[in-house]
């Protein structure tokens, strides 16, 4: 017990005066995440916006596949991208493998279907309220995607933001592409997997702690600007 209180007690003393190891770690975690979250929702919300507009053979099926790629395995995609950028892969010519981009990569293949799938289901009902009406004053299908993208701000807001915490607690995928590096590519879920094992529980509880404030404030900043924006239209 007294271990452990102690662990608690190091814990907040590397939060509070923000240990360079921690903050360094924090703050990889937060670019890399924020990166993949940027890179998810500009190709998948655009793509998630035409699945509700346009109509074409496979449309369903390629719904249906989006959403059962919501569930999608961290580890297989660390795989995947691991075998694409690894030497003897297709892309291993770019050297990226064990980096930094590499876990964007990966992290933004986690995201993406979350961010279609969210953005399709909120286009998809604002398409049957408003496509008449865009397609009558004019606009053509492929214009009309960024007037619905535009209409449901609070989708758009909600699927990044999904996104972004699906990102930020990813573990499997990051630590096969990335290595967990020190220093490099270390980022807070895998330090906290590696402190654990190692037994360095104050390290590991100090980014824990860090982790559990981000994700309640991205899911509080989601709720407060969404009532906002549903409040303005």
């Amino acid at each position: 017990m007294n271990d452990f209180v102690t662990a608690f007690a190091t814990a907040f003393d590397l939060i509070g005066r923000l240990d360079p190891q921690l903050r360094d770690i924090v703050l990889l975690s937060i670019e890399v995440s924020l990166t993949a979250s940027v890179c998810a929702f500009l190709i998948g919300a655009p793509m998630g916006t035409a699945l509700a507009v346009y109509r074409f053979p496979g449309r369903n099926a390629l719904i249906i596949i989006v959403n059962a790629l919501l569930g999608l395995p961290p580890v297989v995609v660390g795989l995947v991208v691991y075998l694409l950028l690894s030497r003897s892969g297709p892309l291993g010519s770019f050297g990226i493998l064990f980096t930094p981009s590499a876990m964007v990569i990966a992290q933004c293949l986690l995201a993406l279907p979350i961010v279609m799938a969210l953005v399709h289901r909120t286009t998809a009902s604002l398409w049957a309220t408003y496509g008449d009406l865009l397609l009558n004053d004019g606009a053509n299908r492929f214009r009309s995607i960024w007037s619905l993208m535009n209409i449901g701000r609070e989708g758009m807001l909600t699927a990044f933001l999904a996104a972004f915490g699906r990102a930020i607690a990813e573990v499997g995928a990051i630590i096969i592409v990335g290595g967990n590096i020190q220093g490099y590519t270390r980022t807070m879920t895998t330090a906290i997997a590696l402190e654990t094992s190692k037994g360095d529980l104050s390290l590991a509880l100090g980014l824990g702690m860090v982790l559990i404030v981000l994700s309640t404030t991205v899911s509080g900043v989601s709720l407060f600007l969404g009532r906002g924006l549903g409040d303005r239209r």
